[in-house]
């Protein structure tokens, strides 16, 4: 639409709602999901509900075999460092998931990167939590009566 000469151009500001004093810490949550495919490093605000940053480790490289490289999660997990210190978020919750289910439990080459990354950008890590869901009884898994025979 064409603007009228009258009209000011309205400027959207993304900040948090909580004023903190000084040296008062401003938590948000730190959600790694780092499989074998690709690694994710999503933050949000404290209950879950609203996303502050999120970014991918195919958001940062190029080729797909290097998306779940430790490169690719530490590159990741920078950006997001530098959003949350821009939004005002100077410590993270971290929770941290693999693909689980009836597939492996065990995260991916990225978690440990990832992790790293966001204490060495200067974010003060809270608690450290594993997420990974772990069926109590599960469907049955991929691959044949026998297993995959190499």
């Amino acid at each position: 639409m064409s603007k009228r000469e009258g009209e000011k151009e309205i400027e959207e500001v993304t900040t948090l709602t909580e004023t903190k004093a000084a040296g008062e810490e401003v938590f948000g949550v730190a959600h790694i999901f780092a499989s074998f495919n690709d690694t994710f490093v999503h933050v949000t605000d404290l209950s879950g509900r609203e996303t502050l940053c999120r970014v991918t480790g195919g958001m940062k490289v190029k080729a797909d075999r290097d998306e779940a490289s430790p490169y690719a999660a530490m590159l990741a997990a920078q950006d997001c460092a530098q959003k949350c210190k821009d939004l005002g978020v100077t410590a993270l919750h971290i929770k941290m998931r693999a693909t689980g289910g009836n597939r492996t439990k065990s995260p991916g080459p990225g978690a440990q990167a990832a992790l790293r990354a966001l204490a060495r950008a200067g974010m003060k890590i809270g608690r450290i939590e594993d997420v990974t869901p772990i069926p109590t009884d599960s469907t049955r898994r991929k691959s044949g009566r026998r297993g995959r025979r190499l």
